[in-house]
């Protein structure tokens, strides 16, 4: 029988681009000693007090059918998270509990999307997003953004890149993979022109937290955004809840309501237990957050102090997130090749800049999710195999 149009149109060319991690995690399989700084799953575990709250929530028999849109004491708290951090207040009504950051990006994606319309992305971007696109039945635009600007968005570009079916337009800040914290200005300009050819801006800020450098700007606290943006949240980068899956979208009432509409086709809700846990943590675990937002602002600077200023290898200090992006075009190697040879001769696990889109291609992307010294000795052999190659 054949599949849908939809369905294999997702992946594009049959290939998300993660070939040389699959071969890494192969190799790690058959037991060989692989340094894996290839995907941002934390090398450490969810506060144990968040597990105790998940656990007595659990035995406690939380354990049904949830609330479709999530429970309210979790959107309220979510709703007070947004309103602390920003001018423009949110309420339990702007809210909807999904199963992670991903569900959310593509509840969004089908709430401002018809099929056939346009959304745009800046490269580099995070290796879902085309995909999440094209899953909408929409078509991603493409929009090179440039490793001597920062990576940062440029609106000119953006809406030169318009076309008349281009209904939205999806951000990521502090992004992954450059690293980069959207600087008021760009935002500014991003806005100015959703407003002026009416778009909805779709703003994916996971790593609100993990800001090193700088500070974090949310678009929809910009004048005459909140009612055109989609911001997307979870536990999984903050709170080290990757595997719990849960994360939300922020979005004017009308925008929820269609999102919960969804969910009643999808996921139906998801585990009360875990919920309450994720409202715990919210709640009570402040400092939980806090200290991985810490631990990755030492890693940068510990592999950026290891990596040094030899040959073959540049690196702009990333200004937020849990990701390094390394120059290596000196080596006149692309991501892939470099990252293979790192692989087989170094037994170190990256990703090509390549996967995350041209932009970022003769580049290699680094997560900080290992130990220190681990990090350190792994961004030393980088160092060495970069000037052994130039």
């Amino acid at each position: 029988m054949k599949l849908s149009n939809r369905i294999r149109g997702i992946v594009a060319g049959g290939s998300d681009g993660w070939g040389l991690y699959y071969r890494a995690r192969k190799l790690q399989a058959s037991g060989e000693q692989i340094t894996m700084l290839s995907i941002g799953d934390h090398d450490i575990k969810t506060a144990p007090e968040i597990l105790t709250a998940m656990d007595r929530s659990a035995r406690s028999g939380n354990l049904g059918y949830s609330s479709v849109p999530g429970d309210r004491r979790l959107r309220e708290a979510v709703a007070q998270r947004v309103s602390t951090r920003t001018k423009t207040p949110a309420s339990a009504d702007n809210v909807v509990i999904t199963a992670g950051g991903q569900a959310a990006i593509f509840a969004s994606m089908m709430t401002a999307l018809d099929p056939g319309d346009a959304c745009v992305m800046l490269d580099p971007f995070y290796t879902s997003f085309d995909i999440t696109i094209r899953a909408a039945s929409a078509t991603p635009i493409i929009v090179p953004t440039r490793a001597e600007d920062g990576f940062q968005p440029d609106a000119g570009a953006i809406e030169a890149a318009l076309t008349p079916l281009t209904r939205a337009v999806l951000i990521n800040t502090p992004n992954n993979p450059s690293g980069a914290v959207y600087t008021r200005a760009r935002l500014e300009a991003v806005a100015d022109l959703c407003i002026r050819r009416d778009l909805w801006l779709i703003s994916d800020e996971l790593y609100d937290s993990q800001v090193h450098d700088g500070d974090h700007l949310s678009p929809r606290d910009l004048p005459g955004m909140a009612e055109r943006t989609f911001v997307i949240g979870s536990m999984s980068k903050g709170y080290a809840m990757t595997g719990s899956r849960i994360g939300w979208a922020v979005a004017p009432e009308d925008a929820i309501a269609g999102i919960v509409d969804l969910a009643g086709a999808t996921t139906y809700g998801l585990p009360g237990f875990i919920q309450d846990a994720a409202y715990f943590a919210l709640t009570q675990c402040a400092e939980s957050e806090a200290e991985v937002a810490a631990r990755y602002k030492r890693r940068r600077d510990i592999a950026v102090a290891a990596l040094g200023n030899g040959p073959g290898v540049k690196i702009s200090p990333p200004e937020g997130g849990m990701y390094l992006m390394l120059d290596i075009r000196e080596t006149s190697l692309d991501g892939n090749a470099f990252g293979a040879r790192l692989l087989d001769q170094e037994k170190i696990g990256v990703m090509p800049g390549e996967s995350f889109g041209q932009a970022a291609a003769g580049h290699i992307r680094i997560a900080m999710t290992v130990d220190d010294d681990a990090l350190a000795d792994a961004m030393k052999r980088i160092a060495a195999l970069a000037e052994r190659l130039t």
